[in-house]
């Protein structure tokens, strides 16, 4: 086992990038699959596996994995839907993209989730020598009518989220769908949408066709979930039976993609705004970080250390990451920012990065 959080990895549009904790402070280190593009790094916390999914410009997406943090990497199989599958009547489903990687549970240390577009979960039981399609969410009775791009041309699943007690209780986010729950280990799947908002909807508090950008579940207490929507933040606090808006009424945290919450304390809430739909850049070209320690009643904007007046850089919905009060982002720019302070000051590691799609630490 490594020691956790002395490791930064990012993947890039060319690249795995890895930075290292030293005596003086983090360095980079050094450059796994140079030139390739790395859609999304997972770092598998019940046994330091690093997974890393490459987008190649001739082969497609390839999945690869590392028991012994980069010195040598095995390929894993690569997810493929069923003969005959389809997005819609006439239009085959083929792998466009990997979005999600979640391990399975610590009491299933072999199984392994892994969520695509267009709109496919994947589930290993043999650590990445096989997947297969879940079939249930692949036929769920929402997916014709409800299931539709965001940003991209068809629905993806970005979200995979596990209950720690539970490793049957699972659940995902789709974009644009909404939040889907199973209790039963992926078996059947109900939409946990109640309290949302979708304004680009005819009918914004429609039961489906919500567009949550993230989720993350507290550990310390399950009950309680995050979600950064197209639409705001949004809090449960019974499991996803219903969401509360959170969104800061008179002030920044808002539109976003990237979230961090506190492993301990479920009202602790970290999230990177920006100006929302066809503008996409940091609010007033300005990048800041927003907490909130109460549940979302108030939130605090913090910008020491990062650009302000000239800045158009955004943070991607998998490029921002806790580590105690150790936090990191990378922007689609390719500047790469750490905290040591739980987001209160920051330092530039690094301006020169190529897009940064996923960050985690290791």
């Amino acid at each position: 086992m490594s020691a956790k959080g002395n490791k930064i990895l990012l993947a890039t549009a060319k690249g795995l990038v890895v930075y290292k904790e030293g005596t003086t402070g983090w360095f980079y280190h050094k450059t796994y699959f140079l030139g390739q593009p790395a859609s999304m790094v997972y770092v598998d916390e019940r046994s330091d596996t690093w997974w890393v999914s490459l987008a190649h410009k001739h082969w497609g997406q390839k999945l690869h994995y590392s028991t012994d943090e980069g010195q040598t990497w095995k390929e894993a199989a690569t997810p493929k839907y069923p003969e005959g599958s389809e997005i819609s009547p006439g239009k085959p489903a083929t792998l466009k993209y990997v979005w999600s990687i979640a391990g399975g549970g610590e009491d299933k240390p072999k199984r392994m989730f892994v969520g695509t577009d267009p709109g496919g979960l994947f589930v290993s039981g043999d650590y990445g020598q096989s997947f297969s399609l879940v079939e249930s969410l692949w036929h769920h009775p929402s997916r014709p009518d409800h299931w539709f791009g965001g940003g991209r041309d068809n629905a993806g699943i970005h979200t995979i989220v596990l209950d720690p007690r539970d490793s049957n209780h699972i659940y995902i986010g789709v974009s644009c769908a909404g939040v889907f729950e199973s209790t039963d280990g992926g078996n059947t799947w109900i939409d946990k949408n109640e309290g949302l908002k979708a304004y680009y909807l005819p009918d914004p508090k429609s039961k489906l066709g919500h567009d949550p950008h993230s989720i993350k579940i507290c550990k310390s207490n399950p009950d309680v979930i995050w979600q950064q929507n197209h639409c705001g933040i949004f809090r449960s606090v019974n499991a996803g039976k219903n969401w509360i808006d959170v969104t800061d009424k008179t002030g920044l945290a808002n539109y976003g993609f990237g979230l961090v919450i506190d492993d301990k304390d479920p009202d602790k809430a970290w999230v990177i705004p920006a100006i929302s739909d066809q503008v996409r850049v940091s609010v007033d070209q300005s990048l800041c970080v927003c907490r909130t320690t109460d549940g979302g009643k108030s939130w605090r904007a913090f910008r020491k250390g990062l650009p302000q007046g000239s800045c158009f850089d955004i943070v991607l919905r998998h490029s921002f990451a806790s580590d105690g009060k150790t936090m990191a982002f990378g922007t689609n720019t390719g500047n790469l920012f750490i905290s040591d302070d739980y987001g209160e000051s920051w330092q530039c590691l690094n301006n020169y990065l190529p897009t940064v799609f996923a960050l985690s630490f290791g």
